[in-house]
């Protein structure tokens, strides 16, 4: 599965000082639609983050194959723009907020997701933006034409599928996050100046340390993992324009998803988050943190309720959204990540609340875990039996792989769990297991709610 959809631009982005800068944008709810034209009380700032989103689209830290620089993505909410994007290996999560703040005036025009253009051109305009006024034009004001002197640009943009299953993960695993660590903007600068300058397959952890951040070899208690530190880095550039920074992490002992944190830069009007995973070789897009959730009876039939439920606020309520479909909070939370699978929902660690996306439908939620798949194909063989051991699911090769719970904690004696034990997500017999009996194991459960796997494993069962 290449992509999930095909975008056109009308025109490419550009900066120029009588229109100020104009982002083109492309599909969403409307072809081309239009969100918002305003002034930027922070261009320096707005334009310094905007080019490390399109760092982070074009960066690709695993280096295994060319990959093509694909155009982030814009939202608008009531009343800020986010600005999302992965990296080619979708190993780094990146969202620049602009909050109401660095907005001047009421532009927002309309609600909605979509691609935008960051072309070549623009970031070298973007790179010479200090102060001064800086307009903001997110999509076409009018319908293109082509005359004899001008020609309507039209570039085929594909969002593919591991960008959905990137979001979906992130949202999942953020959404245990909270603030571990802040420092100002000094002690910020020496933590990012000493990272190794090279990759490493190391773990390091952070910690608190005066009014700084040490690095340690060993996950002690409140320590924040990071993997492939070197990724940092590409918060450098927005350095100057910040003021804090924060890092977020899971509680200490919540279990494998405390190796990864999100790490956010905030300055006036504006804040910039890089979410990274375990390790530089591991996507997000592998990652199965949401599969026990996925994989719910009742959670994509929820997840048609709570859509119809939702409106354009700030933030998504989830106790609310509870209260009005007759949920529970569980539940609710599992529908949400159904949501996610298409794009449709996001979390900020800074607001700890959900918030709304709406790119177009994409595929099904097996289509994108391949993992949920398999165990709901085995559950439909018949390859499911309950024993007095355990369960046992029959795999290929006519190989026996034995499922144990207990409570909230599943085990499996197929290869993916005794080389991970969890910490890449449930097996596809884990998962089976708990589709036949109609409880998945809980996601606190060891190994069940970490940071998740690699999407190729339904060859293994």
């Amino acid at each position: 599965m290449q992509a999930l959809a095909t975008y056109s631009y009308r025109g490419p982005s550009e900066l120029t000082g009588l229109s100020g800068l104009r982002l083109q944008t492309s599909g969403g709810p409307a072809a081309n639609p239009r969100f918002f034209s305003g002034d930027v009380t922070v261009p320096g700032a707005a334009a310094a983050g905007l080019l490390v989103v399109s760092a982070v689209a074009a960066a690709d830290f695993r280096r295994t194959r060319t990959q093509m620089m694909l155009d982030p993505v814009v939202t608008a909410e009531e009343s800020k723009l986010r600005f999302e994007a992965f990296s080619g290996c979708t190993g780094v999560h990146v969202r620049l907020d602009l909050l109401p703040e660095a907005l001047d005036g009421d532009g927002f025009l309309r609600h909605g997701t979509t691609n935008i253009d960051i072309n070549a051109p623009l970031r070298r305009a973007l790179a010479r933006v200090r102060d001064g006024r800086l307009h903001l034009d997110v999509g076409p004001d009018d319908v293109a034409v082509t005359t004899a002197t001008e020609r309507v640009v039209e570039r085929k943009v594909p969002l593919p599928a591991s960008w959905l299953r990137g979001f979906t993960e992130t949202q999942v695993i953020a959404s245990g996050f909270d603030v571990r660590a802040e420092v100002d903007r000094l002690s910020a600068a020496a933590f990012l100046a000493r990272l190794p300058g090279k990759a490493t397959r190391d773990t390091l952890w952070v910690v608190p340390a005066g009014r700084g951040l040490r690095l340690t070899a060993r996950p002690v208690a409140g320590a924040v993992g990071l993997g492939g530190a070197q990724r940092l880095s590409l918060l450098t550039p927005f350095l100057r324009h910040a003021k804090t920074l924060r890092v977020y992490g899971a509680a200490p002992g919540s279990g494998p998803s405390q190796a990864t944190g999100s790490w956010e830069l905030s300055g006036p009007g504006l804040r910039l988050t890089l979410t990274l995973s375990p390790q530089a070789s591991r996507g997000f897009a592998g990652e199965g943190a949401g599969l026990i959730h996925l994989s719910g009876s009742q959670a994509e039939a929820d997840a048609d309720l709570v859509s119809t439920l939702l409106a354009w606020d700030t933030a998504i309520d989830v106790a609310g959204l509870a209260q009005s479909s007759g949920l529970t909070t569980e539940r609710v939370r599992a529908a949400l990540t159904v949501l996610a699978t298409a794009g449709r929902v996001g979390y900020d660690v800074a607001e700890a609340a959900y918030f709304h996306r709406s790119l177009p439908q994409g595929p099904g939620v097996e289509q994108l875990n391949p993992r949920l798949r398999r165990a709901r194909w085995l559950v439909a063989e018949g390859a499911v039996t309950v024993t007095d051991r355990g369960t046992e699911v029959l795999g290929s090769q006519g190989r026996v792989h034995l499922v144990r719970t207990a409570g909230a904690t599943a085990s499996c004696t197929c290869t993916w769990w005794e080389e991970h034990r969890g910490d890449r997500g449930p097996c596809a017999h884990v998962l089976a297991a708990g589709l036949l009996s109609g409880a998945v194991p809980d996601e606190a459960g060891a190994g069940v709610a970490g940071v998740a796997g690699v999407a190729g494993q339904e060859a293994m069962a």
